[in-house]
């Protein structure tokens, strides 16, 4: 067992969020400009629900080519860590909620404590963002979880249960090395095949100028397959989940997900559980992606958590009766939770990944994929295009249950797309 985390910033405290049910029902009605701290796909995402619900979204992001910038009510031109940015935003809305986990905690505490309200809370915040204190979380709640360490300098002498945990894992390769904060879509994860690789990777980033990375060491865990669920929680405490997705990886980057997974009602029951069990545990409001690995011996040990909407739950802008971004933002606004009902029986999502170093929009890739019956394109509109970048991507909904028809339809969206623009 891992040995319990060090605080990162002992002074660092948060308000109390407790409040009555009174409170936030009459708190809820005030919500007409939610704030949002990013402006990637995510965000831009969230329009027409916003629309929809008659919400206006101000977006705090740095580019004026991010995607949210054209749906935004009002942008707020900032880096997503920059708190005196964060401080602007909070200026021109009631609530402000995440697209990314690429903030400045210690420096929202300060906003926090002036009585600005985030959504999730920065509490919650402080128990996901460091993967290994995430890790020590849902330890300490009793959920499933690889075997884990905190990795210190490999060239010094240590004692006690930490030392020999990470001996424990060294024992046996390949590993897991993941960068504790800010990885994300392959970046910051690597499989590591023994020690002098693990060594040579460790010296590399103790190069690079800038604050050196923590990191987190895991073992390998060798899935049958890799499952998500997305979570929703209210101010009130509903929770609500869709259905469990099947996520197919390429270098820890997604490249599809196929929802329902095909997998036993055991397992399903298992995964809705840990959903439930987590997002209670938080208190946690807004929708949460849960990453999972499905071992050959049918055991359910949790990946990653992310506190806020997923990749995976893509498909639910098409498939579903209420998406994920509009779930979200019913959640963080105070309004009651929609039905995730899956209407398809099954619903294919494949992303659409850089292969290359371009500025091309891939318009005649796009207008082919489009003529697959029923294909729904989601195009981000970035400008620029970098091997394994999300640049949008397709959902399929299918009338039959086949399997072997939904893996036929990926290839075809994949091999559409990945032919080399002319």
């Amino acid at each position: 067992m891992a040995a319990q985390p060090e605080p990162v910033n002992p002074q660092l405290t948060f308000p109390n969020s407790t409040q009555t049910l009174e409170s936030l029902k009459n708190e809820s009605s005030k919500i007409e400009r939610l704030g949002v701290i990013g402006g990637g796909q995510l965000a831009w995402m969230m329009a027409d629900a916003a629309k929809k619900l008659g919400i206006k979204l101000v977006v705090q992001t740095p580019n004026a080519s991010d995607p949210a910038v054209a749906i935004a009510a009002e942008t707020i031109f900032a880096q997503v860590d920059d708190a005196k940015g964060t401080a602007t935003l909070a200026s021109r809305c009631d609530v402000i909620t995440f697209e990314n986990e690429f903030v400045d905690l210690e420096a929202l505490s300060l906003l926090a404590q002036q009585g600005v309200c985030f959504r999730p809370s920065l509490q919650v915040l402080s128990q996901i963002l460091d993967k290994y204190d995430q890790r020590c979380y849902l330890q300490q709640l009793g959920l499933p979880v690889p075997k884990f360490v905190a990795l210190q300098d490999l060239g010094e002498e240590r004692q006690g249960e930490n030392s020999r945990s990470q001996i424990d894992l060294l024992a046996t390769f390949p590993v897991v090395l993941k960068a504790r904060r800010h990885g994300y879509d392959g970046q910051g994860t690597f499989i590591i095949k023994d020690l002098d690789t693990l060594e040579q990777k460790l010296a590399a980033s103790s190069q690079q100028p800038g604050h050196q990375p923590l990191f987190l060491l895991e073992e390998f865990v060798p899935f049958e397959r890799e499952l998500a669920i997305i979570a929703a929680r209210s101010i009130t405490g509903e929770i609500v989940t869709y259905p469990i997705v099947e996520t197919q990886q390429q270098e820890q980057v997604c490249r599809r997900a196929i929802a329902p997974a095909e997998i036993s009602s055991d397992v399903a029951a298992e995964v809705e559980a840990i959903a439930h069990t987590l997002l209670d545990s938080l208190q946690a409001v807004g929708v949460f992606g849960i990453e999972l690995f499905l071992t050959p011996e049918g055991k359910v040990l949790i990946n990653e958590i992310a506190p806020r909407t997923h990749n995976s739950g893509h498909f639910t802008l098409d498939a579903c009766e209420v998406s994920q971004f509009e779930m979200h933002l019913r959640a963080v606004c105070g309004l009651p939770l929609g039905n995730p009902v899956l209407r398809p029986k099954v619903a294919v999502m494949v992303n659409l990944l850089g292969y290359e170093h371009s500025e091309n929009d891939y318009l005649q890739q796009r207008q082919q994929i489009e003529q697959i019956p029923p294909a729904y394109v989601h195009w981000y509109g970035k400008t620029t295009s970098r091997p394994g970048r999300k640049l949008g991507h397709v959902t399929v909904l299918l009338d039959t249950d086949s399997r072997h028809q939904a893996e036929a339809i990926a290839q075809q969206i994949e091999f559409i797309w990945y032919q080399k623009s002319s």
